[in-house]
């Protein structure tokens, strides 16, 4: 017996809701947090413990990576605005 869809309910539409049910992720790499703030890599991993920014080492190595929280990145980055 197949499951049955509902008619007016088009692949397309499923697959889009599937696709809104995505999650966001938490975490940035360097490399996004430097395109978000149009900064170098090597600026964000100079500069991002001076401004609060805590990153997390995950792997070991020359092959880890070093993650930070996007809710953090947006919070320090809502505390640059000018007035």
């Amino acid at each position: 017996m197949e499951p049955q869809s509902h008619p007016s309910q088009t692949r397309t539409d499923i697959d889009s809701s599937r696709r809104r049910r995505s999650v966001e992720p938490v975490l940035m790499n360097t490399s996004e947090v430097a395109v978000m703030l149009n900064m170098s890599t090597s600026w964000v991993y100079r500069e991002a413990s001076k401004l609060g920014l805590k990153g997390y080492k995950l792997g070991r190595g020359r092959n880890s990576k070093i993650l930070y929280k996007r809710a953090e990145v947006f919070k320090w980055l809502e505390q640059q605005k000018l007035c």
